[in-house]
């Protein structure tokens, strides 16, 4: 398994990046492949502490950078010796399993289609984060890459949600929500209306297990597996569950320090408290899986560190194993509209 690393996207490249890979070259996760300016990899890897490459890794040179001002829909085609774009490249060309970048959102998805190309039939592809919840975590998707939906677009997102948290998650026959702002049948906008009628008749004619409309506040009770959404209304809801998220752990963490004797409970529940902030640390997590893709492609936060990039090789290399792209492949017929001529 080789996973291939664009060392120069994100706020904390390349040292973060080229020490997470490190880390996972080192844990047996995968050979890595670091994409970017070699000179600067070099000395990346010499800040980590190491005197040398280390075995199972190696370092392919990209003149280029893809900065945050840069279009990033033009940015693949102008800057064509750019890390992400030889990255993409290398993916595309069979030189490695899947491709972890935390790069320019826009820029990876643009030069993902463009490079690797979507699967066959798959109208666009999507971002698809898993989130914690009470029954262990749900997979959201779209957050953010697609703002303006059609009920196709999500009909394709509910499939392509569902085959991802079963062979990735190892969720049998996960249950597939519609985000909406109630549950019965006649709420929501007109795209909501739309989408839940062709997601119901998937259900009845397919392998797609939809049980309705869900709210925000019932998914983070496991409530589904799979969280189907437009990009805008799943990147606020995704926002918001972070700030909530980071609020939370705030607000805790003062109230355990405010004098001796809630400092001593504080250390009676450490462990406990150590587990929560676990399970909402995104850098757990690592990435977000970017859906519809011919090959496997993991967006890192932006701001990731070494211990985020680790966790997303990781992610990257589980995603690898299966052959989600095949699997939507077989199932396109359920996935289409027909459209009358």
């Amino acid at each position: 398994m080789k996973i291939i690393v664009d060392a120069m996207g994100g706020d904390n490249a390349p040292d973060e990046i080229v020490c997470g890979a490190l880390s996972a070259a080192r844990d047996g996760i995968a050979d890595i492949m670091l994409v970017g300016r070699g000179e600067d990899i070099l000395r990346a890897i010499e800040r980590s502490g190491s005197s040398e490459l280390p075995k199972g890794v190696e370092i392919v040179n990209a003149s280029e950078v893809i900065e945050i001002e840069d279009d990033p829909s033009n940015a693949v085609r102008i800057k064509k010796d750019s890390s992400l774009t030889v990255a993409l490249s290398q993916l595309r060309d069979g030189h490695g399993d899947a491709l972890v970048s935390a790069g320019s959102t826009g820029a990876i998805l643009s030069g993902a289609t463009l490079i690797v190309k979507r699967v066959k039939g798959i109208r666009r592809a999507a971002l698809a984060p898993v989130i914690p919840s009470s029954c262990g975590g749900f997979v959201l998707i779209d957050c953010g890459a697609n703002t303006e939906c059609t009920a196709e677009y999500l009909l394709q997102f509910a499939f392509m949600g569902s085959f991802y948290a079963e062979d990735t998650l190892k969720i049998s026959n996960p249950r597939v929500g519609l985000l909406n702002i109630g549950t019965e049948r006649t709420k929501g906008t007109q795209l909501q209306l739309e989408t839940f009628e062709l997601l119901d008749k998937a259900c009845r004619e397919s392998t797609l297990n939809f049980i309705g409309n869900i709210e925000a506040k019932d998914a983070v009770k496991g409530a589904c597996d799979v969280l189907v959404t437009d990009g805008f209304s799943g990147n606020v809801l995704l926002k918001s569950m972070e700030g909530m998220a980071s609020f939370i752990m705030s607000e805790i963490k003062g109230l355990f320090m405010k004098n001796a004797l809630t400092k001593l409970s504080a250390l009676l529940i450490k462990k406990h408290i150590s587990g929560l902030r676990a399970k909402m640390d995104p850098d757990k997590i690592g990435g977000t899986a970017m859906l519809g893709i011919s090959k496997p492609v993991i967006k890192a936060h932006g701001s990731s560190n070494a211990a985020a990039i680790c966790s997303a090789i990781r992610q990257a290399s589980v995603a690898a194993g299966t052959d989600l792209a095949a699997r939507l492949q077989e199932n396109m017929a359920n996935m289409k509209i027909d459209t009358p001529v």
